[in-house]
C-alpha cells in the first residue's frame, strides 16, 4: 500500500519544485514516488468555472478527481505526491466567494467539508506552503494578486477550520517527517 504526502498552498508557492526533489530523493533511496498534479485545468477544459469563478460543482469535481488520481498512482507506487490536497480546494472555493460576494448552501459546503476532512485521514503528512511575494509567478499563472493571497489565507483557515493537521512545507518538522515515511517505505520492503 502507498504512503501519501499532499502539499497546499497558493500558486506559484514552490510546491512543484518542493516534490521534485523529494521524487529524486525517493528515487535515490530505490523508492518508486508518483506525483499527482493540479486539476484546475482540466476542471476548466470540462466547461466548469476555476479560480476566482470556482462554484460547488467545480470544487466538488477538482476533489473528485484528486481522489480518483490518488487511488490509481497509488496501485503501483510506493509514495503518492499529491501536488495540491482535497483541502486546498476549499482554500480556493472560499477565496472565490470572497471576490465574488457571494455564498453556496449550507447542504453544499456541508458535504464538501465533510468529504474533505475525512479524506484527509488518508495522507500520512500534508504541508503548507507560505505566501512569499517576492516570489514571481510561474509561467501562466494568474496575475490576480488579491485573489493569491486570498487563496493564501483561505486554505490557512480550511485547514483550521477543519482541524485537518499540517506541517508548514519550509519546516525543519517538515524534513523530519519525510525522512520518517522514506525510512518507513525503505523498511517495510
Amino acid at each position: 500500500m502507498a504512503n501519501y504526502i499532499g502539499i497546499a498552498g497558493t500558486h506559484s508557492t514552490g510546491k512543484t519544485t518542493y516534490f521534485n526533489e523529494l521524487i529524486k530523493r525517493a528515487g535515490d533511496m530505490g523508492i518508486k514516488a508518483v506525483r499527482v498534479g493540479d486539476f484546475a485545468t482540466d476542471c476548466r477544459n470540462s466547461g466548469l468555472p476555476i479560480l476566482e469563478n470556482h462554484t460547488f460543482e467545480s470544487t466538488l469535481w477538482i476533489i473528485a478527481s484528486v481522489i480518483k488520481s490518488e487511488i490509481e498512482a497509488g496501485i503501483d507506487a510506493d509514495l503518492v505526491l499529491v501536488d495540491r490536497p482535497v483541502v486546498d480546494a476549499i482554500g480556493y472555493l472560499n477565496a472565490a466567494l470572497e471576490i465574488q460576494g457571494r455564498e453556496i448552501s449550507l447542504d453544499e459546503r456541508q458535504y464538501l467539508e465533510s468529504l474533505v476532512k475525512f479524506h484527509s485521514k488518508r495522507y500520512d503528512l500534508i504541508l503548507q506552503t507560505e505566501l512569499d511575494e517576492t516570489i514571481e509567478l510561474g509561467e501562466g499563472r494568474p496575475k490576480n494578486m488579491k485573489f493569491r493571497k486570498l487563496a493564501a489565507v483561505n486554505i490557512s483557515a480550511a485547514f483550521n477550520d477543519l482541524k485537518i493537521r499540517y506541517i508548514p512545507a519550509q519546516s525543519e518538522a517538515a524534513k523530519i517527517a519525510e525522512g520518517n515515511i522514506l525510512k518507513a517505505i525503505k523498511t517495510s520492503e
